[in-house]
């Protein structure tokens, strides 16, 4: 086993921390030229309206990539200088490139959605067809479709499985989860940022445990990219977070989304990645009957304030109840019974509408501890991603042992 490159990770960090500051002298500086670029936007959740400018991921996802660029010859140094090089490592050159161009990609569609303000059809397209270098490099490098089945399934499908197209299949709808994850889990001061943060620090603490495996090589590269991502977004968090002077935007979810898809298709452990999507994964299937419009879904489905106590409490959607099909009228009995949505009916005597709380994690958090401060209520959800990460460390070493041989 080749032993662990420290020299590239040290002048990584070193490169990462350079960039944290810079990201964080850069985002102020620029607020202005946004502002006039009328790319800027009004916090629902203040009393005092001011223009926040957005789409400020395009800024932290810039220095990423500039310290990347920059960072390219350092894993293959050893080729350029001295003679301890057997053979230029092609492969690997290739697959850091080829993840340096899909991320490059959501940049450029995301910050085209800020400005366009595309509708959510083609919000799934994108992240699609910034997926296929991704794909490609995967199917040039690797090729491997085979998966190892859960010893429940051993027995109707064997040890393994060759998932054929269907893994790339897969991979692309699993980077258009990621984008989209972290896109919909949003709407109060520091959240976006916030989640990305916990989950790129909870996939670097996973790569430094695995450091000692016989993948490490994998991990090693998932640190590559992992450090310097936590890096400028800490710096974008801190002017995020409440009361937030930027919004990030639509680019930095989709810019963090396929950085998460990258490291962790290239990086061989998609599965494990996913389980730090805990959050997410429950916030999206909370939300599925209004993300396929069964229940009618407002354009914004972030938290209302109170102006009078300060507070946040739940989003309503309202609707007639005609407008409502059967499966609909199904969904609304099923989850006021489980006590996840709270329905009005006949409101103010008028009972030909119907209103239900947005279906949100957001919401649901606020539904069962009442109104809370938006400040709070931004460290209660962070707090829900420490834990779904906590969980996600239980299942990867201990509960794995019922479904695979380790």
């Amino acid at each position: 086993m080749s032993p662990v490159p420290v020299l590239p990770l040290v002048i990584n960090c070193f490169m990462s921390v350079l960039g944290c500051m810079a990201t964080v002298k850069l985002i102020p500086a620029f607020k202005d030229h946004f502002i006039s670029a009328r790319l800027y936007g009004m916090d629902l959740n203040k009393t005092i309206k001011k223009e926040v400018p957005e789409s400020q991921g395009v800024i932290s996802g810039t220095v990423f990539l500039i310290i990347l660029f920059c960072f390219i010859p350092v894993p293959f140094l050893s080729c350029f200088v001295g003679d301890q090089c057997t053979g230029f490592p092609h492969d690997e050159f290739v697959q850091l490139i080829g993840a340096l161009l899909a991320i490059c990609c959501m940049i450029f569609l995301g910050f085209a959605d800020d400005v366009l303000n595309l509708r959510w059809r083609h919000k799934l397209l994108l992240p699609t067809m910034a997926s296929l270098p991704l794909l490609m490099v995967y199917f040039t490098n690797f090729g491997n479709t085979v998966i190892v089945v859960p010893k429940p399934f051993r027995v109707l499908l064997g040890l393994h499985l060759d998932l054929g197209i269907l893994y790339y299949v897969y991979m692309g709808m699993l980077a258009v989860f990621c984008t989209n994850a972290i896109n919909i889990l949003a709407g109060i001061n520091g959240i976006e940022s916030g989640q990305a943060l916990f989950i790129s620090g909870s996939i670097i603490v996973f790569n430094l445990l695995e450091l000692n495996g016989d993948y490490h090589a994998d991990h090693v590269f998932s640190l590559y990219f992992m450090i310097p991502f936590f890096f400028t977004t800490l710096a974008l968090f801190y002017h995020n977070w409440y009361p937030s002077s930027v919004f990030v935007g639509d680019t930095f979810c989709y810019f963090a989304g396929m950085t998460f898809a990258v490291v962790g298709i290239l990086g061989h452990f998609s599965k494990t990645m996913l389980l730090f999507f805990i959050p997410q994964v429950v916030n999206f299937i909370y939300s599925l009957p209004q993300l396929f419009h069964i229940i009618p879904c407002p354009r914004h489905r972030l938290p209302r304030l109170n102006p009078d106590t300060g507070k946040l409490g739940m989003s309503y959607s309202k609707f007639k109840r005609k407008d409502l099909s059967k499966l609909g009228h199904l969904i609304l009995t099923v989850a006021e019974l489980l006590k996840l949505l709270e329905v009005r009916r006949g409101q103010e005597g008028d009972g030909e509408f119907i209103e239900c709380n947005n279906m949100t994690l957001i919401n649901l958090v606020l539904k069962l501890l009442g109104p809370i401060h938006e400040r709070n209520l931004t460290v209660i959800m962070l707090l829900i991603q420490v834990m779904g990460s906590v969980v996600a460390f239980g299942i990867r070493y201990h509960l794995v042992r019922l479904f695979y041989d380790v």
